[in-house]
């Protein structure tokens, strides 16, 4: 679901001031909030914003790498560059996830072209360069085979609201339903940006998972919220069939933490301090 249909959708939820709703007298900072207190940066020049684009792009990299969610040479994120909206920032092949530099990643332009860098997972320029294409809005997305993420594909459903984390992704995702291994050709890329449609994520059956963002730190926290997620039901399932949240419950859960806006939110506390060994790297 798009940014502005969630929030015709989600109207006042997921923001705005409770008390002064009710008629309360708001004096200074709230100290008790359930909204992002911070937002994305805006960037007027499009080169700092490249620059800070691929600072995150890498740094993400070595989050996903922190929390298991690499393996081998499978997997790849990419960022849409903002001087050369055409072209994406992508990992080399090969290259590991928990070593990545902002030097190290590719620029790849929209028909294979490789402007700058190593040679690129030829599955990246399948899948990535068609969602690209497809979702001018989106500036970052991320693929992977991630355990208990293609554990769960290989059911082919989708993600039930069993608990709030799992609500950020209701009526916002959507299974791939077609067995895929290695898609290395962009028809197939398109097919999976098809059924992605205006959606935050894909499941891909047989294959793993697929998260989209308007930032790199919003489809990072999507990609490991997601896999968590997949885990949960895994093992409450491996149990007993498990309660599922009412469906007004779920759309109101989700618009609050479903937000293009929370997703980069959350994020901030898994990403910053990995920013912050980048730089001093630099």
């Amino acid at each position: 679901m798009k940014a502005d249909e969630r929030a015709d959708e989600c109207g006042d939820a997921g923001g705005g001031d409770d008390t002064e709703r009710a008629g309360a007298r708001s004096v200074g900072p709230r100290p008790l909030v359930f909204e992002a207190t911070s937002t994305p940066p805006s960037f007027d020049d499009a080169h700092a914003h490249r620059a800070h684009a691929k600072l995150h792009l890498a740094a993400g990299f070595r989050l996903l790498a922190e929390h298991g969610l690499a393996i081998g040479v499978a997997g790849h994120v990419t960022a849409r560059d903002p001087v050369l909206p055409d072209h994406f920032w992508v990992n080399p092949f090969g290259v590991a996830y928990d070593t990545m530099r902002p030097s190290d990643l590719s620029l790849v332009r929209h028909d294979g072209t490789l402007v700058e860098g190593r040679p690129i997972n030829a599955a990246a320029f399948a899948i990535h360069s068609e969602i690209h294409r497809a979702r001018p809005d989106v500036q970052c997305a991320a693929h992977g085979h991630p355990l208990h993420g293609t554990a769960w594909a290989s059911l082919a459903r989708p993600l039930d609201p069993i608990g709030q984390d799992a609500c950020a992704f209701y009526e916002d995702h959507v299974v791939f339903d077609v067995p895929t291994g290695l898609v290395v050709d962009v028809s197939e890329g398109a097919q999976i940006a098809a059924a992605l449609g205006p959606r935050k994520a894909a499941i891909l059956r047989n294959h793993g998972l697929l998260t989209v963002g308007h930032t790199v730190d919003e489809a990072l926290w999507w990609f490991v919220l997601m896999d968590r997620c997949c885990r949960m039901q895994l093992l409450a399932e491996a149990v007993a069939q498990p309660f599922q949240l009412p469906a007004a419950e779920a759309r109101g859960i989700a618009c609050r933490i479903g937000t293009p806006a929370f997703g980069w939110f959350q994020c901030q506390p898994l990403i910053e301090s990995i920013v912050a060994t980048l730089r001093d790297e630099a």
